[in-house]
């Protein structure tokens, strides 16, 4: 007598075990508190809304290291922002000028970093340097100071 190990019924035995045996292993390798979820941030228009938000590029500022673009830390009393990821857009706006538009007033800001939607920053977010929010003319008294709706667009 012979025996047919491979027999459509005993195949698809085999396979799904081994298939469940996959995902069991990816299910506990893989991390699912670590993964983030990067949305896409809105499209730039002449007046495309944001958050804006106050950042330090000096060494030892809450920004943490030197920024994306240049590598260096810049003085709070530079007109410059870094712009949430997809807005950053893989460097591609490093160096560049945008308008920003808020409290009836309106300044231009260098675009020097990023800021990391996989660590955290929304993605509508401008995070500004002390220079920028003092030209806004927002005082930090305000109850907008640190934090507040803005306009902006590519200079």
């Amino acid at each position: 007598m012979k025996y047919h190990f491979c027999s459509s019924g005993a195949f698809l035995f085999v396979f799904l075990i081994l298939v469940t045996i996959c995902l069991s292993i990816e299910a506990q390798t893989s991390n699912p508190s670590r993964k983030i979820v990067i949305k896409k941030s809105p499209l730039v228009s002449k007046h495309t809304k944001a958050t804006l938000t106050i950042n330090s590029f000096e060494k030892g500022g809450v920004g943490g290291g030197p920024s994306e673009c240049d590598g260096k830390y810049h003085s709070d009393n530079t007109m410059i922002v870094a712009l949430s990821t997809s807005w950053y857009n893989g460097g591609k706006r490093c160096s560049n000028y945008i308008t920003i538009n808020g409290n009836g007033r309106s300044v231009k800001a260098k675009v020097v970093d990023e800021c990391d939607s996989t660590r955290g920053c929304a993605d509508d977010i401008v995070d500004g340097s002390r220079a920028v929010w003092k030209a806004l003319g927002v005082k930090e008294s305000s109850r907008d100071w640190g934090e507040m709706k803005v306009f902006w667009s590519d200079a």
